[in-house]
């Protein structure tokens, strides 16, 4: 048993964060959806209550068991990195996080003048529900089950089935480049139901726009993990949604 007493651990200081992580998610989607789907999902419940209490369970349901098995996969492939405060991880994150979200914050006006729904969508992330479930939500449950545990999964796998005749300590680099793009790839497909729910459609350019931005920053996020480790791949997720959401508020 002392050998998971470490990714249990780590699991149980996540869930309190999961928790309000899924409080303000379920709150901000009940922000974005109109008033008939809510009164449905309202008689199919019960309350509002329900819905976002239902909501918070699931979110800590997946923080528990992505955050142990991942802590695991982790350590078997050596992705898991100890943290600590070093001067060059620090300065890489924040360098993501900053150029990051800036470029981010432009598909307000890049997309956001091709594509009708996305500006307003982008005013309904700036409420406080809004704001708090993009940082913690994105940038520390997203980073869980997207990173910790899907990427070391995909490495896990892909390094027992094609590369077993190396050790932990010699696993190719392709094989954690495979994970990542892998792991990026489903982060993005995984926003095509809230993506057609926001448009109603899935046309080539809403498509487009949803893998370059998802899978191009999941790949960014996925190649922190690798160099710095998981703590640091959060804190730049969540400074990324920061960032891009101070811009829209100073200048939108």
């Amino acid at each position: 048993m002392t050998k998971y007493k470490s990714p249990l651990l780590f699991a149980l200081c996540l869930l309190p964060i999961a928790a309000v992580a899924g409080v303000f998610l379920g709150l901000y989607q009940l922000d974005t959806l109109s008033a008939e789907a809510v009164e449905e999902l309202i008689r199919e419940a019960g309350s509002v209550e329900i819905l976002v209490i239902v909501g918070a369970v699931q979110t800590v349901l997946y923080v528990l068991v992505c955050g142990f098995f991942g802590y695991i996969l982790a350590d078997k492939t050596g992705l898991l990195i100890p943290f600590g405060l070093e001067k060059e991880k620090v300065l890489v994150t924040l360098a993501v996080s900053l150029v990051g979200g800036a470029v981010f914050s432009l598909d307000h006006w890049v997309f956001g003048a091709l594509i009708d729904g996305i500006q307003s969508a982008n005013f309904a992330a700036l409420t406080p529900s809004g704001f708090i479930a993009s940082v913690l939500y994105g940038g520390v449950i997203e980073e869980v089950l997207m990173r910790l545990f899907f990427m070391s999964l995909v490495a896990f796998a892909v390094w027992k089935l094609f590369f077993r005749k190396h050790e932990k300590e010699s696993i190719p680099e392709a094989v954690f480049v495979i994970a990542n793009i892998i792991s990026a790839l489903l982060f993005a497909a995984g926003h095509l139901p809230a993506t057609l729910a926001l448009f109603g459609e899935l046309t080539p350019l809403i498509l487009f726009r949803c893998f370059l931005l998802n899978g191009g920053f999941g790949m960014l996020f996925g190649w922190l993990y690798r160099k710095c480790g998981i703590i640091y791949a959060m804190t730049a997720h969540a400074l990324f949604h920061i960032v891009s959401k101070l811009i829209w508020i100073i200048f939108v």
